[in-house]
């Protein structure tokens, strides 16, 4: 790391007087097969409504839903729930389609309710042990949030649960 980088690095982890603050994520907070889950809003593009129709995609896995024509760009759209070993998502007032990007790669990912967009303290996420995060596979888990109202938000690997980086190798 280049000197300017780390006084740089110094200077933004370090408040007005000069003591050190500390990091934190910020996260979109939504309702998951009847859990908190959070994803890094760096990947969110936007947040849309799930239209009438979905376009069913012949012989694709069983949690993509289909696939939505989004101002010209057609998006794939995957069922959290499904590919999680739960059962489909339904569709109500409230759920959502969260188009996601990784490495380049759109998707929408179906969610039962979006709930806020908040900043959550590093000290606040425990990585070590996925193993409260209830009903959703600890190998999709990047970590847990203990709120302090007793909330625990899950935090999701989209890359890993959806297997991103395995299109990725393919496309190369």
């Amino acid at each position: 790391m280049s000197e300017m980088t780390a006084a740089k690095t110094k200077k933004n982890a370090e408040g007005s007087d000069g003591a050190m603050t500390e990091h934190e994520r910020t996260l979109l907070v939504f309702d998951l097969i009847g859990e908190y889950c959070g994803l890094d809003v760096n990947l969110v593009r936007e947040i849309v409504h799930v239209p009438p129709r979905i376009t069913r995609v012949p012989n694709a896995p069983h949690y993509v839903r289909g696939v939505i024509n989004l101002r010209g760009t057609v998006i794939p759209v995957l069922d959290c729930a499904l590919k999680m070993g739960g059962s489909q998502t339904g569709n109500t007032s409230e759920s959502r389609i969260v188009v996601a990007e990784f490495e380049g790669i759109q998707f929408g990912v179906l969610v039962d309710a979006v709930r806020e967009v908040r900043a959550v303290p590093d000290s606040l996420i425990e990585t070590e042990d996925s193993s409260s995060a209830g009903s959703i596979g600890t190998e999709y888990v990047i970590g847990i949030a203990k709120m302090e109202d007793g909330r625990l938000i899950v935090l999701l690997d989209l890359a890993e649960l959806f297997d991103i980086t395995r299109l990725l190798e393919e496309e190369n």
